[in-house]
């Protein structure tokens, strides 16, 4: 398989993008930053 292909750059940057920004999003709902989040449903309680 040639891998320096630039359809075969252009897969694996858009890949590691895509799991990048998804990791970013599971950390910062899942993790210690979560602790900031207000849930707008509890916060609305009259």
């Amino acid at each position: 398989m040639e891998t320096s292909s630039p359809a075969f750059s252009l897969v694996l940057a858009l890949l590691i993008g895509v799991l990048g920004l998804t990791s970013i999003g599971v950390y910062l709902s899942f993790g210690p930053p979560s602790k900031k989040l207000i849930d707008p449903w509890e916060a609305d309680d009259d």
